[in-house]
This record gives structure tokens, sequence and C-alpha cells, in this order.
């Protein structure tokens, strides 16, 4: 009994002295390990690839001061699966597949993605030493660190075809602990089966045709692009000091000013400006300010986040449906979608920055001639309410009424206003006609913003370029034709049975001014959307960022993103 008990003891040593062994062995990765005979070439990666995986676990998935695997956990799970073996080569020649993987990193801008994100740099370096160096070409560590890398790179450039780059980590798919075995796997094992990555890549993007129609036209776009880096311009500003000097420095990459490291004092500055601005055909007057701005920032590179932006955004929607509206609030524009083509074109008028139209999928569920307007709380806080402490006959003199929850009006000059400050116990409503800030006509659809899309009684500011100017609901200058699109739409989907509106019968109403509310048989999908760039013809027009969205996702993931 007491011999057992020692040699248990001896061998408890043996084994925590091999795991320390074990454990200090991968501590430290080899930088050359040459193999002679080109047929151990393979068992030796296998064997590195092994360690190097160990070695990555408790690193964050570095495998030297340089190389990071992003998607460490997926690409440690495929290899875990695969036996450790190496994919990309076969004893010191690169497979099809490999070949394949690095012409699409190559181009990966034509899909808006940066090919530094995929390992581009160091793959090409160490494949152009393995061409070139018959040395380099029998070291297995050389093959190792590729080999891993393609994988990593296979691994992300997949997530990021599928879903983008502008999400959270923890609603992306990589967060899906099933993930690697239900999809990211499968993918692989597929293209390695085609010896292609491009069909596979290809299955995982959106199905849609405004991801299609951008990304067809993007090529010509990053085959012209100037990749210059310019610095960007942030407006409005905080510490003007800062500004200026921003500015300037920006004024002289365009050319224009002395080259000198000294702030010139502001009328300096506002002939530089002016000198910009003339060069551009933007009003030449020495102040800076939106139009300016949008120009100095709209050099290609950010031109560039912003398609990769939008790409991303495309990527987030739904499937899109046969027919379907789409708000996009840059362009202040809504267009209505059938079978793959726009039959409806429409200026809109979105929200405000300080009151912005929300995102949105949703669908026209009814629309009501000759709308009143229940003017929301917000509105009736911010701007109604300290109107009404000075004077009460405001609603009248704007044609509201102060209406209880019963539907009795009620006096404005019997009650006490100054006694409220957050809200008010009464319902504030303007009645139907013209002058109505709806208009004559509504769409209703269910979200939870009290947004709709309607007409409006400041016809006139569709003249403007820049048309964000409500409280965030959406002015449709074209709603006649969207109404009786949707008339259209909901007949046929009646298939013969007889509906209670039609095309006629929604003119006769507008006609006569009567108040109707038209039930929509067949719901019409709605997007409200951000996207500061669209495909128009054989090129890209590109808007601004109202809201400062894009710049706020480029700050988040496109910060140090060059090519």
């Amino acid at each position: 009994m007491f011999h057992k008990f020692n040699l248990i003891k001896v061998i408890s040593i043996f084994l925590i002295l091999g795991i320390g062994v074990g454990c200090h062995s991968h501590k430290e990765i080899k930088e050359k390990e040459i193999v002679k005979v080109p047929e151990n070439m393979d068992d030796q990666i296998s064997d590195n690839i092994k360690s190097v995986l160990v070695f990555a676990s408790s690193s964050g998935g570095k495998i030297n001061d340089s190389i990071q695997l992003t998607e460490f956990r997926l690409v440690n799970a495929f290899y875990n699966k695969n036996n450790f073996r190496g994919i990309w080569s076969t004893t010191e020649q690169w497979n099809p597949v490999a070949d394949s993987m690095f012409q699409f990193i190559k181009y990966a801008k034509y899909y808006g993605l940066y090919p530094k994100d995929y390992h581009f740099k160091e793959l090409k370096k160490l494949r152009a030493r393995i061409e070139a160096d018959s040395m380099t070409r029998m070291d297995a560590v050389a093959w190792t660190k590729a080999d891993l890398m393609l994988t990593d790179a296979f691994m992300k450039t997949l997530k990021d075809l599928k879903e983008g780059r502008i999400i959270d980590d923890s609603v992306s798919i990589v967060s899906n602990p099933t993930a690697a075995d239900s999809f990211f796997i499968p993918k692989l094992d597929t293209a390695l089966l085609s010896k292609t990555v491009t069909g596979v890549f290809q299955s995982v993007e959106p199905n849609n045709i405004l991801y299609d129609s951008l990304k067809e036209r993007l090529r010509d776009f990053v085959d012209h692009m100037d990749t210059t880096k310019f610095l960007y311009i942030s407006y409005p500003f905080i510490d003007s000091l800062q500004f200026c000097r921003d500015l300037h420095k920006r004024l002289k990459q365009s050319g224009i000013g002395k080259d000198t490291t000294e702030l010139p004092d502001s009328v300096t500055l506002s002939k530089e400006l002016r000198n910009y601005q003339k060069k551009h055909h933007l009003t030449a007057d020495g102040k800076v300010g939106p139009e300016t701005v949008n120009t100095l920032n709209s050099y290609d590179l950010e031109k560039f986040r912003k398609i990769a932006i939008t790409l991303d955004r495309y990527k987030g929607l739904p499937p899109l449906p046969e027919n379907f509206v789409m708000v996009n609030i840059p362009a202040f524009s809504l267009k209505v979608w059938d079978n793959d083509s726009v039959v409806i074109t429409s200026k809109v008028i979105v929200g405000k920055p300080l009151t912005p139209t929300p995102l949105l999928t949703s669908a026209i569920s009814n629309m009501v001639t000759f709308p009143n307007w229940t003017i929301p709380a917000s509105i009736i806080k911010k701007d109604i309410l300290p109107a009404l402490k000075v004077d009460p006959g405001y609603l009248a003199s704007k044609g509201f009424s102060l209406v209880d929850y019963h539907g009795e009006t009620v006096d404005p000059y019997s009650v006490n206003w100054a006694k409220y400050e957050k809200g008010i116990p009464w319902k504030i409503v303007q009645g139907s006609g013209d002058d109505n800030a709806l208009g004559i006509f509504k769409f209703n659809f269910n979200n939870p913003y009290s947004v709709y899309l309607h007409d409006t009684n400041q016809r006139y500011l569709f003249a403007n370029s820049y048309r964000a100017l409500s409280h965030g609901c959406v002015r449709v200058q074209n709603w006649e034709a969207l109404a009786f699109y949707i008339a259209k739409n909901d007949s046929i989907a009646a298939n013969g049975r007889k509906l209670s509106y039609n095309e006629d019968s929604i003119k006769t109403w507008i006609a006569n001014e009567d108040r109707k509310t038209i039930f929509v048989h067949k719901k019409l999908p709605l997007f409200i959307q951000y996207f500061t760039c669209e495909p128009k013809d054989d090129h890209i027009v590109f808007y601004n960022d109202i809201y400062n969205s894009d710049q706020f996702l480029e700050e988040k993931y496109f910060a140090d993103k060059s090519f």
C-alpha cells in the first residue's frame, strides 16, 4: 500500500512537471522551422497549428506582436474539428482555394470592405517571400502563419458580408455559441470542396436590389478613387481655436494657404476659405457653414466610408417584399418599389436634427382624408405650453382646440397655465382642412413613435434643398400618387372582391372635403431608413449626414480604417 501511494505521488509529480514544461513551450512561437523533406511539411504545419492555437488562447488571439486572429474562437473551433490539419496548402504548394482567397482579399474594396481587416499586408508579404525564397518555402512557421491568417480572414469576411460591421457584439452572429458548427465551419467546408471562396461569400450577401445596385457601381468608384487621406472637419464645433487650426490644416492639404505651422489671423483664414469656396463653386463668403464643411469632408476615402456603412445598413434590412415604400432620410426622398422598379418618386420633409425622424420598419394600414391633428405631447411641452402661459388666445390664433378626454371643448382662458410645466391633462387638436399641419391626407402605420406620412399646409418648403424641418413625421409631396397606388394595389389583392374604396372614391372624398378613414386591405410595407449614398444611373450620389449618424459609426467602427 505504501509503495502504491509513492508510485501515484511520483507519477503526479511527473505529470505536473510535464504540464509545466508544455505550458512553457507555448510561451514563445518559433520564428523559423526548416523542413527539408516536402512530404513532411503538412504534418509539421499541423503540429505547429495546434501549438500556436494553445498560445493564442492565452494571449487574446495573438500569434505574435503583429498578428492577431480576430475571430479566434471560430478559427480554433474549425481546427479542433479538422484535427489541426492545414487547409490552404499541400506539400509547399498553395491550394486553388488559397489563390481564390488571396484574390478576394486583394479586391475586398469592391465589396465595401477594407483589405487590411483580413491580414492583407501580412499575407501579401508572406506569399511573396514564399514564392521568391526557397528557404522560406521550406519554413513550416511561414506556412503555419499563412494557414491561420487565411482561415481567420475567411471567417471575418463571412461575418462582415453577412451582417456588416456596424453591429454590436452582443447581437452579432459570432456571439451565438452554435454559429461555428451551424454556419461558419460548414461554409468553409463548402469553399474547400469547391476550391473557391467566391460562391460561398456571394451566398451570404443580402439578396436585395438596393445592395446589388450600389455594389455594382462601387467597382468603378474604387478604380478611380483618390486614396489621399484628408483631415475630417467636425461641425458644429465646441473648441473654436481647435476648429480654426483644423480648418487651416485641411485647407493646406487642398493646396490653399501658406505652408506654416502658425495659425493665420482671422482675415487671412477667411481669405483662404474664400479661395477654397471659389475653387469648389460654393458661395464665396469666407464663412464656415454646413455646405463648405460638407464639401471639405467629401473626399474619396470619406465617400468610401459612406458606401461601406450604407452597404452594411442594407445588410441589416429584412428581406425586401415585392412592393414597398422606402423613405431615405438624408436624401429627403420617398420611393415606391414594384417588382424591382421604382414607380413613384417624391420629395419629402423629414425631422430636424433636434427632432429626428426615427428609423423603422412597418406597413401602411390605413389612410385618412382631411385628418384632424392631435398634437404630440412633446410639441405641447416644448412649443405650445410656453405660448399659452403668455397668451391663452394662442390656440384660437392657430386654429387649435383644447379638448378633454371625453371629447368636450375646454376654454383655454379658464385654465391656470402657470401651474403646468411638464404637460397638460387635455388634448390639443387642429381641425381638418387645408390649413391643418397634416394637409388633407395622412398615411398611418403601426409604430411606437407616433409618426406618420402626410401632406402638409407648407407645400412651398418642398422647393428647399435642405428639408430636415419637421418634428419627426414625414411630409410627402406626391402623396396623391402614393394614395392611388395603394388603392390600385389593394384592388389587385382583393382579387375581384369589392372594396369599400377605390381611386375614384378617394378623389370624391377629397373634392367634397369629407373626413374618411380608409382601411387598407393589403398593407403596404414601409421602410424609413438612413442611407447617405445610393446608386443613380451609372454612378453613386452622396447626401449630407444630417443627423451625424454616419459620423458616429465611422468614429466607432471605422476610425482606423485605411488602404
